[in-house]
């Protein structure tokens, strides 16, 4: 049994079910592994980086690790970029990158690079095998590594490396990691509740980090009358079922995040790396929870820093916490909510003689024609801006993007890992025409797949959300106008049915256009 085989029948034991990535002669060993085993699906993209997207969408979703892998050179290239949002949004991914010929590493042979120095900003275990005495231990140390800290793990495979024989008598000896619930320090609950006691005005701002935090974040703000604002990855966590909601904070967040945050005397961040450091109040007390140390102060200046997940914190909180009467603050602050948000869905109505379909409009609707527990996936951008403001959470559906690497192109991508998951769910990828354009070849995996997908393109002929903040800054450009062609058309030619609505009455009847088993775009 070679290193390919071996790795092949360890990804079976440990329930893999497909590896994302485009074939090559350094990937042969392992494709061939794949194709005389039968059980795990090699998922043939167009381009590496949506291997990686979809990849990271998979482990998003699921909660369980995903795979990918490039050929050597060019290959591992293109994965980069996916890896480096699986990696900002701490899912756990395994990338395998096949490397060139061990016996022509450092001769400028074809296609060489040097991936161990490529992918070791995106990566929090790259190693390279060049010997089978390496196995198995390299490999499970970079799939525990991916687990247990819930990150990506590349393994550097050449291709003749494996193809070599394991060491005799290797068998299989995987049993699931079980991630570690970190605890806090009772001593800096104490220091907490003694802060948050001794102020009036309390804000908490919730992060990705409240993952299943809903009702003990919920059970705190009660407490405290303490409005709850969120950054854009803690949209999907805190939003619904919470009467203490004020909306999110940040550059394409509400007025009333900000104030909440603003006018408090002390603030509360739970689980977020929320990075934007003038939307942060000053002159106000900050206590920062957070299971990754280096997180700790890393945006803001904070009074008291706890390690510790979200839930098992405010457990030991929240019987600390003396029950305020005065709910001033939350109601003014709530006050400031409605006002907000009435304005926001006042943007969206449809105008009775308009003849533009503007993208609120657009976002809303497929809100509430949506599934109770779909899927959606947003490009960067003004996509991204209209799904934080306009799709409804309501603790079963999911709201993916490149939210911390900020990429182009990622919607369609994701939302390919999604579908593949479970093609009975609702996905929904809402695109930019930059984004979509950018990495549109992967329009021809969807039928070979049967991947139902419902795609909507926003198409405003530029790069809308860079023109906006050129335009804010005072620049006038050219540069972010887009030419682009009947999305429609191409969608077509690739065998999916398409439609193009230009009028607004007529978008209603068009979102989810009612087509079985068959395939839904919406440009």
């Amino acid at each position: 049994m070679n290193i390919a085989q071996y790795t092949v029948k360890l990804f079976r034991q440990m329930g893999i079910q497909r590896i994302w990535g485009i074939t090559g002669d350094s990937l042969n060993g392992l494709t061939d592994s794949l194709r005389a085993d039968g059980e795990i699906e090699w998922i043939g993209v167009r381009h590496e980086e949506v291997a990686a997207f979809a990849a990271g969408a998979e482990a998003e979703i699921s909660g369980q690790l995903a795979v990918c892998a490039g050929s050597c050179g060019p290959g591992n290239m293109h994965l980069i970029n996916g890896l480096y949002n699986c990696f900002r949004n701490n899912v756990p991914v395994l990338a395998i990158a096949a490397d060139i010929p061990s016996s022509e590493l450092g001769t400028h042979y074809f296609q060489e690079t040097d991936p161990k120095q490529l992918f070791a900003g995106c990566s929090i275990f790259c190693e390279k095998i060049t010997t089978p005495d390496q196995m198995p231990q390299v490999m499970e140390t970079a799939i525990r590594q991916a687990i247990l800290k819930q990150s990506v793990s590349v393994i550097i495979l050449p291709g003749d490396v494996a193809l070599k024989p394991m060491p005799k008598n290797s068998v299989i000896k995987w049993q699931p990691p079980e991630p570690a619930s970190i605890e806090p320090c009772m001593q800096s609950i104490k220091l907490a509740a003694d802060i948050l006691n001794g102020l009036e005005k309390v804000t908490l701002l919730c992060g990705a980090g409240c993952k299943g935090a809903h009702d003990a974040v919920i059970a705190l703000a009660e407490k405290l009358n303490a409005p709850i604002v969120h950054a854009l990855r803690g949209k999907e966590f805190v939003e619904y079922d919470n009467p203490y909601d004020v909306g999110m904070t940040g550059l394409i967040g509400f007025e009333s995040g900000y104030q909440a945050m603003d006018n408090a005397d002390a603030l509360l961040l739970l689980g977020t790396g929320f990075p934007y450091r003038h939307f942060y109040p000053q002159g106000t007390k900050i206590i920062q929870i957070d299971r990754a140390p280096e997180a700790i102060g890393r945006h803001t200046q904070v009074e008291l820093g706890i390690v510790s997940e979200v839930v098992p914190a405010l457990k030991a909180l929240i019987p600390q916490i003396h029950k305020k009467s005065d709910d001033e603050f939350l109601q003014w602050c709530q006050e400031h909510y409605q006002s907000s948000r009435e304005k926001l869905d006042a943007q969206a109505a449809t105008k009775p003689k308009s003849k533009r379909i503007h993208p609120q409009t657009l976002a809303s609707l497929i809100s509430k024609k949506a599934a109770d527990n779909a899927i959606f996936t947003c490009d960067v951008g003004t996509p991204t801006l209209w799904s934080a403001r306009y799709i409804q959470t309501n603790g079963k559906r999911r709201l993916i993007g490149s939210f911390n690497h900020g990429s182009m192109a990622n919607a369609l991508a994701q939302a390919i890992g999604a579908q593949m998951l479970d093609r009975q769910r609702q996905v929904i990828a809402f695109c930019g025409d930059g984004g979509f354009s950018m990495l549109m070849g992967d329009l021809l995996t969807l039928q070979p797949y049967q991947l139902p997908i419902k795609i909507a393109v926003l198409n405003n002929s530029s790069l809308g959300f860079v023109d906006l903040e050129m335009k804010s800054a005072g620049f006038v450009s050219d540069a972010t106008t887009l030419k682009n062609p009947s999305f429609a058309a191409i969608a077509s030619a690739c065998g999916i049915h398409s439609h193009t609505v230009n009028i607004p009455a007529e978008l209603p009847d068009c979102i989810f256009w009612p087509i079985v088993n068959t395939y839904s775009a919406q440009p």
